[in-house]
């Protein structure tokens, strides 16, 4: 046996069809577990974003009724009531706030004495501001079109019209101030969330695309941030649909 050598082979050791599908078994409990608490970091994310909107919408409006004496008016047109169709003055309170939510050259564009649909007001129309849009609303943009809202603000605290006689704080040619709400600013909702339709007007349009009342939910979830106060100084909080939050100014 001088002069001989034993070789032994050596074999390549792969997976077993088992080990395999344990492995994959492993990988798919980890994603379940894992991709739940990513989504849920995502929608918070988007909550606070959305809740940092309603924040900036009450600065502004605050800062518009400091420089004007006033908050804005909820619309503009000659006669009321609004309907939500596309014929009408219908300048949105959101219109008058541009400059105090840093959009000054698109607030430079519009003209007032237009309507909100003329072709004049058509380029600012279809412009999207991002504070106007909570990123937790899953639906649209449905195409071209106008410009969209998420936040409507209250006119009225029954389920009626838009009209000059609504008992809210942003109603058709409403010239309201701080002292006029006898409630108090704490406790009179200012403007809440809402979903975007395909039969929505617009941001410009001082419809039900931009006003609601408080007759029906203007946000049905429970999740805070769904309303906030008119003064941006409390905490946002779940829409909760009480009998009369906006009383009559005066």
């Amino acid at each position: 046996m001088n002069g001989q050598t034993f070789g032994h082979s050596a074999r390549s050791r792969g997976f077993t069809l088992v080990e395999l599908l344990v492995v994959i078994a492993i990988i798919g409990v980890l994603i379940a577990l894992l991709l739940p608490a990513v989504q849920a970091a995502r929608e918070a994310a988007r909550r606070t974003q959305c809740n940092n909107n309603l924040g900036q919408l009450a600065l502004a409006v605050a800062n518009y009724e400091s420089a004007f004496r006033s908050l804005p008016p909820g619309v503009l047109d000659a006669s009321g009531p609004i309907q939500s169709v596309a014929q009408g003055h219908h300048i949105s309170w959101l219109a008058h706030i541009l400059p105090q939510v840093e959009q000054r050259n698109a607030y430079k564009l519009l003209d007032f004495s237009a309507s909100a649909y003329a072709p004049a007001n058509l380029p600012v129309r279809n412009w999207q501001a991002n504070v106007f849009i909570c990123p937790s609303d899953g639906g649209g943009p449905f195409g071209p079109g106008p410009g969209t809202s998420n936040y409507a603000g209250c006119h009225h605290d029954v389920e009626a019209p838009i009209d000059a006689d609504n008992h809210g704080v942003l109603f058709l040619n409403s010239h309201v101030r701080l002292r006029d709400i006898t409630d108090g600013t704490s406790q009179t909702i200012l403007t809440g969330e809402k979903l975007v339709t395909p039969t929505d007007l617009g941001w410009l349009s001082g419809t039900r695309a931009t006003l609601r009342n408080t007759g029906s939910p203007i946000n049905a979830s429970s999740r805070a941030g769904g309303v906030l106060a008119a003064i941006g100084d409390v905490p946002e909080f779940g829409y909760s649909n009480l009998g009369t939050p906006a009383s009559p100014p005066g």
